[in-house]
This record gives C-alpha cells, structure tokens and sequence, in this order.
C-alpha cells in the first residue's frame, strides 16, 4: 500500500530530526578534536587542524558507498559543507583567492573549502601569495591553467621563488554570461572581461557582437563592477558577479568549449601527507599528485633524459609545461605534474634520478588530486 501525503511528510519530518542530532553529534566530535590538537599544542607539538588528504579520503569515501538517488557530486557537496561547517568550530581559516568578489576563484575557493570559511579578495596573484606567506590568511588559491587557454603564466612564474607548496587542486566549470545595465546586446559599445575569458568567448563575440570594443580587466568581477558604473559598457563574468553587481543577464554560457574548465591550486605551507586509500580502493598512486619544476642544460636529448625515469617507474605523467629560465639565453624551466605522491617508492625513485639528471629540481608540491 502507498503512503500518503500526509504520512511522507512525517517520515521526512522524524528523519530530519534524525539528522539534526547526527549533525551536532559529528560538530560535538570536531569540538573535542580540537581540544585533542590545542594541548597537543601547548605540549609544543606541530597542529594542523586543515588536513587535505583527510578530507579527501572522507569525499571519496562518501562517494564510494553512495547508493543514490542524490549523486555521487552532491552527496559529496553536502559532506564538503558538513566538514567546512564542523572544522570551522576548530579553526576559522581565512582564505585569501584572486579578487575582487564574484570571481570564478572565488567560486573554486567555496567549492574546495565549503561556504563556513572567511574569503578574502586580493587584486593580484602576488598579492595572494604574499598574505599566505606573511600568514595574514591560511591558504591562498589562485588559477593555474585552463583546458581551452592553457596555463596562467604569472602563477607559474610565482611558484618558481616562492616558498609556499601546492596543498590542492579544484577545478571549475566555466560558463561565461554577458551582463550590463542594458536590456539587450543593442546598445552595447564596449565589453569588459579578463583577457582569458574574452579569448574562451571569441568566437561568440565574433558572431553576435563583431566590431564591439574588448577591454581585458584583471578578473571578470572588476569587468561586472565597470559595467555596473559605465552606461553602455557590458561584461563577461560569472552569474554570481551578475548578482552581486545587480546587472541583466544579456546572454548565458557564451564560452566557445562546452567543457571549458579551470584548474585551481591551493596554497600553503604544510607538506600534505599521502592519502589515505578509501573503503574500496587500494590504489594509492591513483590518488595524489606530485608538482615540480625542473631545469636542464641546453643540450641534446636533455628533456628525454628527464623524463625518462618517470616512465622508468611506471608513473603516469599528466601534465608538462615549458617556461623561459630568463637566466640564461634559451634555457627552459619545465613543470611537470605525475600521479602520486612524493612518499610513493616509485615516485621517491623517480625524483631522485631526475635530480641527478637536472640542473635544478624543486618540488612543488604532493597532494590529493581534485575530488569533484
């Protein structure tokens, strides 16, 4: 026999209740944690109460063992503010992104850490790494490469010197909206937006808007913000810049590559440990990420014989990107992303003989790959 209206609505009533005391029981827990760490503290012991290979284990866990209706992505949302929220009776971190409000960084900033952590815009990608180094903020996160564009070369410029480490990594879907005070794309004389997102939307603006001025800004907020003050003038951001800035939505997900994604590092000082393998998988090196930037001489076969040792092992290289060294004529620094994490045997084996082979070898960073 069915159950009626009346009877779900109280079944959906006890099980929220259910879940209300489940959720205090779980934040009551974070509580004592932090008691645990604070004398831990006290006694002089190093304390990280934000652990990334932690969380990820519990997100894949969550996933794993998720029996639907809800997704595999939303349940794992739901348990992302969960922890967010619980942590945030711990420590409240403060996470400095690539401003001003409404960027898509800061939208990877909420995905990553959940909503109950205080973000803070800074206007530059210096400016984010500085903060987390002087500790003003806990983490920074900033753009490292887009799937349609390539890579954000000041971050790897940035990374070469500073002392900071790759914590983590979120990526984004990117979907570009045109936005003015204006009702309609008639009228529009000049258009707003970063340089990556007029280059994501090229052929969109070539169409419908051939001849209109494009401006490159330093992020899509500050474009929202000039289209909200400029009469005429539009922008290419995010919804959430639409909202925060009150400006019509003239045309939505006008980015050239359906699949147009962002890849976000996170940034800190702490060396992340190895994630720990979840209920189902055993496979550790599917599960982290190792970052380096490495240099050689500019001779024959140099890049082979870096790269050599990572096939060698049997390790899967997912990324490769090439920078001018500016210390030497036609001398290149390379960054390389492989899977696993740098306590690995065969990731160990491999750094140590591309170190033999480079002329400079820096580590990055080991951390969990992108749960969502």
């Amino acid at each position: 026999m069915s159950k009626d209206l009346k009877q779900l609505r109280n079944e959906i009533d006890s099980l929220d209740k259910q879940i209300q005391t489940l959720l205090n029981q779980r934040a009551q827990c974070a509580q004592e944690v932090a008691e645990v760490k604070l004398s831990e503290a006290q006694a002089g012991e190093e304390v990280l109460f934000y652990r990334p290979e932690r969380e990820a284990a519990v997100l894949r866990n969550v996933m794993e063992r998720n029996k639907g209706p809800l997704s595999n992505e939303e349940m794992a949302r739901l348990f992302r503010e969960i922890m967010s929220a619980c942590l945030a009776l711990e420590q409240p971190m403060k996470i400095a992104f690539l401003g001003p409000e409404g960027t898509f960084t800061q939208a990877a900033a909420l995905k990553h850490f959940g909503h109950s952590v205080k973000t803070i815009p800074f206007s530059t990608i210096d400016e984010v790494f500085r903060e987390v180094d002087a500790d003003a903020c806990n983490y920074g996160v900033v753009p490292v490469e887009n799937s349609t564009e390539g890579v954000i070369s000041h971050t790897l410029d940035m990374l070469i010197e500073s002392p900071l480490k790759i914590c983590g990594e979120v990526s984004l879907r990117i979907h570009h909206y045109l936005m003015s005070q204006l009702d309609s794309i008639e009228g529009i004389k000049k258009i707003y937006s970063h340089q990556q997102s007029l280059a994501q939307c090229r052929e969109w603006l070539d169409s419908r808007l051939p001849g209109i001025e494009r401006v490159p800004v330093n992020s899509n907020a500050e474009a929202a913000r000039l289209a909200s003050i400029e009469e005429g003038a539009a922008a290419i951001a995010s919804n959430a810049a639409a909202e925060i800035y009150q400006l019509n939505l003239l045309a939505e997900k006008i980015e050239d590559e359906p699949d147009n994604t962002t890849r976000f590092i996170i940034l800190g000082k702490q060396n992340v440990e190895s994630t720990p393998a979840s209920e189902q998988s055993k496979e550790s090196l599917e599960l982290d990420k190792t970052s380096l930037m490495v240099t050689s001489a500019n001779k024959p076969g140099a890049l082979h014989s870096l790269l050599k040792p990572i096939a060698e092992n049997g390790l899967s290289m997912t990324r490769i990107e090439s920078r001018p060294s500016r210390r030497g004529l036609w001398q290149y620094l390379f960054f390389i992303d492989i899977d696993g994490h740098i306590s690995h045997p065969s990731v160990a084996s491999a750094l140590q003989e591309i170190e033999q082979q480079a002329s400079v070898m820096k580590i990055l960073g080991s951390y969990p790959k992108a749960v969502l």
